[in-house]
């Protein structure tokens, strides 16, 4: 059981190398975020959607389903760390 939970892992650690590999490098200003996404929300998020800083615009209006989920995922847990904490306490 124990080589093949290796293997396995092997075969993971394999994929990743090869995805790694097929990523742009940091900063090339020829990578397709660069050419394609951030000109169009940098000439175009003021008019789709009134916001002055087009970073708000991003996450406020592009990308609101995306910033409200990580913010319910961040207060589950803040939540769930201050009951854990409680009941630690109580047992004491």
């Amino acid at each position: 059981m124990k080589n093949i939970q290796i293997i396995l892992l092997m075969m993971v650690f394999y994929i990743f190398l090869n995805a790694v590999g097929g990523l742009p490098i940091v900063g090339d200003v020829d990578s397709p975020a660069a050419t394609h996404i951030s000109p169009r929300y940098i000439e175009k998020s003021y008019k789709e959607t009134g916001s002055k800083n087009f970073v708000t615009a991003v996450l406020a209006d592009y990308r609101a389903y995306d910033t409200l989920g990580e913010t319910v995922v961040i207060f589950t847990a803040g939540v769930a760390t201050v009951l854990i904490l409680k009941v630690f306490q109580k047992e004491k």
